[in-house]
């Protein structure tokens, strides 16, 4: 049985939803990097990152390719850096809005 186009969309968001996930995916927006240097980036375990890009990888969102010793990752597809910007569009949007309430309720209350 297929899985609803709905359910497989709030899957999707549920593989974005961790904080430390959205960072991997912001580093690797400029390009493709070894696990080292996301390592250094990151402030984590090497086994929690490790656990994480795991998750990003199996739902496709990631690729992992082998140079040697070393594991790089990549975003899957350009749409996820796109993705990523729209977030923060929608997120100022979000915060600007905010901002302007506050600064009418502390407005309201020095009045």
């Amino acid at each position: 049985m297929a899985v609803p186009l709905n359910q497989a969309k709030a899957e999707f968001f549920r593989t974005l939803g961790h904080p430390v996930r959205i960072r991997v995916l912001e580093l690797l927006q400029d390009g493709p990097l070894p696990v080292r240097d996301l390592l250094a980036e990151v402030d984590i375990e090497a086994s929690n990152l490790s656990q994480q890009l795991a998750v990003l990888r199996r739902a496709g969102i990631v690729s992992a390719t082998r140079e040697g010793a070393t594991v790089v990752y990549a975003l899957s597809t350009p749409d996820v850096a796109e993705l990523l910007v729209a977030a923060r569009r929608i997120l100022a949007d979000l915060l600007a809005g905010q901002g302007e309430l506050l600064a009418e309720l502390r407005a309201e209350a020095r009045r």
